[in-house]
């Protein structure tokens, strides 16, 4: 006899009697990272194709549809089709529309993190969907879904990790008191499979703050004061002549335009997983001709590095890369590039010229974040803008997979490959 305490948590196994004792229309799971809630979503996604084709069965549909939806193609792929392949061993079979067939329930992907998602949705009836990392979710999108599940015995299973308080899926549904809605919250400590050394060191390494309360406990929280409070002068602040004993494994740089708002580039070394600020250049009212000769003579200096830019003012960058500069957008997740350079300010991994960034040191203790909506306050941060602009860029762009690589960790996950 199966024991469900073998592949699940005691919170996967509550929600899932939860689940099947109740009349259910949403279930909504939120909270911490790394604490279960994919992992058994991706199953209770699985036992609902398997009804929906009950419910077909019953009355005569031969293809019922059904929908799944993620913040885009790519993040669907990663938190849930390449872990139920991996898991169960699925091979998903894709038609020209990237759509795809499933105990004979046609599941049709969306991405929501745009209104461009409405167009793959509308007009259909679908019998259920699944809506991973639903607090990215574009508004009318996330309505628009809803709207779509009208077959008989429809479901939509939500999963998300926790964002500002004021945000609407928290107050229009996780606290709603609407009958047939179902939303349980996870912390960290309920993944219980979790290696106690990695959850000790995933705590460890989490910046205090907003970002503990989210990542470890699972908390709907605003930040509060400044942005980075993690940075300390005593452990941070490199010299220059501490800096040019250094050898670099690499440099890029950020760059953070501006006019009124001080435009900005900065140039970063990274030495194994260290990243160090060793020049700042920032100025008011200067036009794109200026930071071009600025660009070219940071590679006089450093060599055809690449530079990560803001992706608002593209024309710039276009003029940029008409230069010969190795201009790119850079990755603007905002609170994700937070995060990072946080995490590092953390683990006593980001290090700075101080001494050599004036526009830094005026920035640091001043950038801070808005009241109750979780974002930081548009002012005091274009130097770090342009630090954060190229860290996490540079941490993004090495995380990519080929597609080599991908098989070969696919295979290695399955005991294929020792």
């Amino acid at each position: 006899m199966l024991n469900l305490n073998n592949i699940y948590t005691q919170k996967q196994i509550d929600i899932l009697k939860a689940c099947q004792n109740t009349d259910w229309f949403m279930l909504i799971n939120h909270g911490a990272k790394r604490s279960g809630k994919t992992q058994l979503d991706n199953d209770i996604f699985l036992q609902e194709l398997m009804r929906v084709r009950g419910i077909a069965n019953k009355l005569g549909i031969d293809t019922p549809q059904y929908i799944l939806a993620g913040y885009s193609f790519s993040n669907i792929q990663k938190n849930i089709l390449i872990e139920l392949s991996n898991k169960y061993g699925f091979e998903f079979k894709f038609d020209k529309y990237n759509n795809f067939t499933l105990f004979g329930v046609r599941v049709v992907q969306t991405s929501h993190g745009s209104i461009s998602g409405l167009g793959r949705i509308r007009g259909m009836t679908a019998f259920g969907a699944y809506i991973n990392e639903a607090s990215l979710a574009n508004q009318e999108v996330f309505d628009e879904i809803k709207a779509r599940c009208s077959g008989p015995g429809a479901r939509i299973i939500a999963d998300t990790n926790p964002d500002h308080p004021e945000h609407w899926l928290l107050k229009d549904y996780i606290q709603s008191e609407a009958a047939g809605i179902m939303s349980f919250h996870f912390r960290l400590d309920d993944n219980t499979f979790l290696d106690e050394r990695y959850v000790q060191q995933i705590k460890e390494t989490t910046p205090k703050g907003m970002f503990y309360d989210r990542g470890i406990n699972g908390l709907w929280v605003s930040g509060e004061g400044v942005v980075y409070p993690e940075f300390d002068r005593n452990v941070h602040v490199i010299t220059r002549e501490q800096a040019n004993k250094i050898i670099f494994d690499r440099y890029f740089a950020g760059v953070d335009w501006g006019w009124e708002h001080y435009g900005a580039i900065v140039v970063i070394g990274v030495k194994g997983d260290e990243y160090y600020i060793i020049e700042e250049y920032a100025a008011q009212h200067k036009y794109i001709g200026e930071w071009i000769k600025r660009a070219k003579d940071v590679i006089r200096r450093y060599g055809n590095i690449p530079f990560y830019c803001d992706p608002a003012r593209t024309e710039h960058i276009s003029a940029f890369q008409k230069a010969g500069i190795s201009a790119y957008l850079a990755n603007n997740r905002v609170l994700s590039g937070i995060e990072a350079v946080a995490t590092l300010m953390t683990t006593k991994k980001f290090f700075i010229v101080y001494d050599e960034c004036p526009r830094f040191r005026e920035e640091i203790y001043k950038y801070v974040w808005k009241k109750n909506t979780g974002e930081p306050l548009k002012e005091n941060d274009d130097v770090l803008c342009a630090i954060r602009y190229g860290i996490y860029s540079d941490m993004t762009v090495r995380e990519i997979e080929t597609p080599q690589k991908q098989i070969q960790n696919a295979k290695r996950l399955r005991g294929m490959l020792r």
